[in-house]
């Protein structure tokens, strides 16, 4: 055989082995396909099925598109949508929500006023014609805060327009009110509700701020100065009051004392007549000259006086009509005593 034959038949074993090779090897990898197909189809499935799924936690509801179109709400949990097909467009929280307002404002005597203000508010309910109004009214929540905070601050605006810078202060509940009133139904609208609005700060410019603390300051100078005039006028009216009752107690008092005292002096003479009366008569009973009684009284008198008296001299009548005078004088008190006695005991 020759070298070129000898070449091609080596050729031919190196083919045929080549290709039983690779015979061998398709055929291994046919069987090991058929094996491995259902299993990578379950994974697929599976791995179809769980991007499906999704879940919504509490306080929060979804709003599930198809092709971009509303399809229907869920609740909170673990739900499954169409893969591929369905969408969850977005997901409303119907908790109590909070924001703050910041804004300016112009009264009707062209004073600046600046709020500060909070708004409470939250999903109407859980309807499903109420969360279609949430999920699609606004592109998304800046844009509803850019609503509500303008819809709010020119309601303000409106009403503070139409008062004066020294009125506004007082007039928180009512400008509260106004905002209800007008926020309410445009609220309702977009699928909300306003629960309460606080105007936490009122402010002014620096000016006006220190024009009213100087009007505060005088108004309570003013009312100080009333208040102790009144207590001035009010103390003194007591204490003239005081004095004038003092006064009729203390001549009450006199009175009463005055008319005691000539009760007194008034008993004192009687019982001094009395006596003299008396003595007068048992001196004349007994046959003796009754005008002796009155010269001993009558010297009775003037040791009285110069023993008691602060003085150095007494001027005296000592002439003998003088006693006779005094003594006939006596004599007549003392006769006028007894007729006084005696008219009684005659009745």
């Amino acid at each position: 055989m020759s070298f070129t034959k000898r070449i091609k038949l080596l050729k031919l074993f190196f083919i045929r082995k080549i290709i039983n090779i690779f015979v061998d090897k398709l055929l291994k990898l046919t069987i090991m396909s058929f094996i491995s197909l259902p299993i990578i189809l379950l994974v697929i499935i599976l791995l179809i099925i769980f991007s499906g799924l999704f879940t919504v936690n509490q306080g929060y509801v979804a709003v599930i598109t198809m092709f971009g179109k509303y399809q229907r709400i869920v609740g909170p949990g673990l739900h499954l949508k169409i893969p591929f097909l369905e969408n969850v467009h977005r997901r409303i929280s119907y908790q109590n929500r909070s924001i703050e307002l910041e804004f300016q404002a112009i009264t009707q005597d062209q004073a600046n006023v600046y709020f500060k203000a909070m708004l409470l508010y939250s999903v109407l309910n859980q309807s499903e014609e109420v969360i279609k109004n949430v999920a699609f009214k606004f592109v998304d929540d800046r844009n509803l805060m850019q609503a509500l905070n303008r819809t709010i601050e020119g309601t303000i605006r409106s009403f503070v327009a139409t008062k004066k810078q020294a009125e506004i202060l007082g007039l928180r509940t009512e400008i509260v009110q106004e905002v209800k009133m007008h926020m309410d139904e445009t609220l309702e609208s977009w699928g909300y509700h306003m629960i309460d609005i606080q105007l936490n700060d009122i402010t002014f410019d620096e000016e006006i701020i220190k024009s009213m603390a100087k009007v505060v300051a005088s108004n309570n100078l003013k009312a100080a100065a009333e208040n102790e005039g009144q207590a001035l006028l009010i103390t003194k009216t007591k204490g003239a009051e005081a004095d004038g009752n003092a006064i009729k107690i203390s001549a009450l008092a006199e009175k009463e004392a005055a008319m005691q005292r000539g009760q007194g002096i008034a008993l004192f003479r009687q019982e001094v007549a009395k006596g003299m009366a008396n003595a007068a008569k048992e001196m004349t009973d007994a046959d003796l000259d009754a005008s002796f009684l009155l010269f001993s009284m009558w010297t009775e008198a003037i040791k009285n006086f110069a023993e008691n008296g602060r003085g150095n001299v007494i001027f005296l009548d000592g002439s003998t009509e003088g006693m006779q005078k005094t003594v006939k004088q006596l004599m007549g008190t003392m006769q006028m005593q007894l007729r006084s006695e005696e008219t009684p005991k005659k009745k």
